[in-house]
């Protein structure tokens, strides 16, 4: 999909340290050979900026970075995927790196550096770059994370959210797990100028208390959120409108179309899948495809990207993106 569309991706740009298999309980004393440890670049952002960059969106990347050999290393991955870095430098903390443990099934376990830029990034670190040429250029805006950064609180959020609204972009976010039982409620004044939300299934149900995908998608709609494309892994995703008529077969005043898996893919690392699918699904709408297209194509990505290990170690080639995305396709 080699477009030119302009994506602006906020958030986190950190290293990760992935260790596999991960055993369970890790050992107290003492050395344990591991047959895999690798040092590479992860984050949210970087995640999603590095795959809609490889996917042809002109990207750029606005995050908090240190003065350390971490920073070095990320700065160059942005210089070589051709994402602008965007955003202020704070000499006085480590960039963020986290180890990530991942097991025989794919499953991950993080330990994270409470004190890096990770948990730092701020409204004030990002009003300025809304005065760039970057910004002004860019169609599409997502967060990458909410509650990822504690700085970020929902109130600025909201003020940052109804900045870019006001902007007339298309505003788009991510999130991970609430970090202190916050609901849809307690972030409606946020969620409200969301276009699309890129939930997976255990967020979207501790954020909405919800006991199935349906009900999460139907409260998040009910906060206010224009579209949701919530992530079902292996089975898929649940896109859910009141606005647009997905095709479904049985139409109703919330419009509900489950949008299957790629089959037969195994998973050996999950890291980076949910980036990789909201990355995808945005470089897919600002090329102009209906949602449902656009949440084959981004199935298809990711699909790529949980048979490597690492968030962006998987190649995206065009002719078979093409392909399992016809595959899905075929399933509907």
């Amino acid at each position: 999909m080699q477009r030119k569309d302009s994506l602006m991706v906020i958030g986190a740009a950190i290293g990760d340290v992935t260790v596999m298999p991960a055993p369970k309980n890790l050992p107290s004393v003492g050395s344990t050979p591991m047959e895999r440890i690798r040092l590479s670049t992860g984050g949210d952002a970087l995640n999603e900026a590095t795959v809609a960059a490889r996917l042809g969106c002109k990207t750029a990347l606005v995050t908090l970075l240190g003065r350390d050999d971490m920073a070095a290393i990320i700065r160059g991955h942005c210089d070589r995927e051709g994402v602008r870095l965007l955003g202020p430098e704070a000499p006085e903390m480590d960039t963020g790196l986290n180890v990530v443990l991942v097991d025989e099934t794919g499953e991950r376990r993080f330990l994270t550096n409470a004190n890096s830029t990770l948990r730092r990034l701020s409204l004030e670190h990002i009003l300025p770059v809304l005065e760039t040429e970057e910004y002004a250029a860019a169609r599409a805006v997502c967060l990458a994370s909410l509650f990822v950064s504690p700085a970020l609180t929902l109130t600025d959020t909201e003020a940052l959210f109804r900045r870019v609204k006001a902007d007339g972009k298309l505003l788009c976010a991510d999130t991970t797990r609430p970090k202190h039982g916050e609901t849809a409620a307690d972030a409606a004044g946020a969620l409200k100028h969301l276009d699309w939300f890129f939930p997976n299934l255990e967020e979207a149900l501790r954020l909405t208390k919800a006991d199935s995908p349906r009900a999460a998608a139907e409260t998040l709609l009910s906060a206010g959120v224009r579209h949701v494309a919530l992530k079902l892994g292996g089975e898929g995703c649940l896109l859910a409108s009141r606005e647009t008529d997905f095709g479904e077969d049985f139409p109703s005043s919330t419009h509900f179309r489950v949008v299957p898996a790629v089959p037969g893919v195994h998973c050996v690392d999950a890291t980076g899948a949910g980036d990789t699918f909201a990355a995808s699904f945005q470089c897919a709408l600002l090329a102009g495809e209906p949602p449902v297209r656009c949440a084959a194509y981004a199935n298809a990505v990711a699909s790529l990207c949980v048979e490597q290990p690492g968030a962006t170690s998987a190649a995206l080639v065009p002719n078979e993106i093409a392909r399992r995305r016809d595959a899905v396709l075929a399933r509907l």
